[in-house]
């Protein structure tokens, strides 16, 4: 339908990591070819590990552009979830060449730029290129925190990804925050 109004490049631009207690938000934005549908690219969410990194390098391969962007934690503290998720999505938006003449948003909220923009609730279970970015976002996050967990093993960041699991929180408790954790966060700041 986007394609049939004239944009040639359409970017999904979606997020990974807006709710755990540690870690940065990442965004990523991805332009696939037009007309091609790809049977393993769908909402991060519905797929195992093992597909996820399948998908991400077959997007890797095929895709047309892929832009990524990483808010860090102490940005999230400093101005909020929301402005951070927009912000990450922002910059993985200006990382993509050929630039987009259509973003295609997961969410209800648009992102503070002057590129057309549609914003879709369940984008990333309507749109391929939404689809595509939420499993970029969610690799590339997940390898993130598999790296932290090098740093702070005691949080055990390897599995959990720096989300709220009862051995987290226990972690939490014993160990008190590290350097990663969002100390704005409830369960990190109480």
């Amino acid at each position: 339908m986007a394609r049939n109004a004239g944009y040639q490049w359409i970017a999904g631009v979606d997020e990974a990591g807006r709710g755990p207690l540690a870690g940065p938000v990442v965004a990523a934005a991805v332009i696939m070819p037009q007309g091609v549908t790809y049977p393993g690219i769908k909402d991060s969410k519905q797929l195992t590990e093992k597909a996820r990194e399948e998908s991400f390098c077959l997007i890797q391969r095929e895709a047309v552009a892929v832009g990524v962007g990483v808010v860090s934690e102490k940005v999230i503290d400093e101005i909020n979830i929301l402005q951070a998720s927009l912000k990450a999505m922002k910059k993985a938006v200006f990382c993509l060449t050929p630039a987009p003449h259509l973003c295609l948003v997961d969410g209800p909220h648009g992102i503070p730029m002057s590129l057309p923009q549609k914003c879709l609730v369940h984008g990333d279970s309507l749109s391929q290129s939404i689809s595509a970015a939420s499993i970029v976002a969610k690799v590339y996050r997940d390898r993130l925190m598999c790296a932290y967990h090098e740093q702070f093993p005691q949080y055990g960041f390897f599995e959990n990804k720096g989300y709220a699991t009862p051995r987290h929180q226990a972690s939490l408790k014993r160990h008190g925050p590290c350097p990663i954790h969002r100390t704005t966060f409830s369960g990190v700041c109480d």
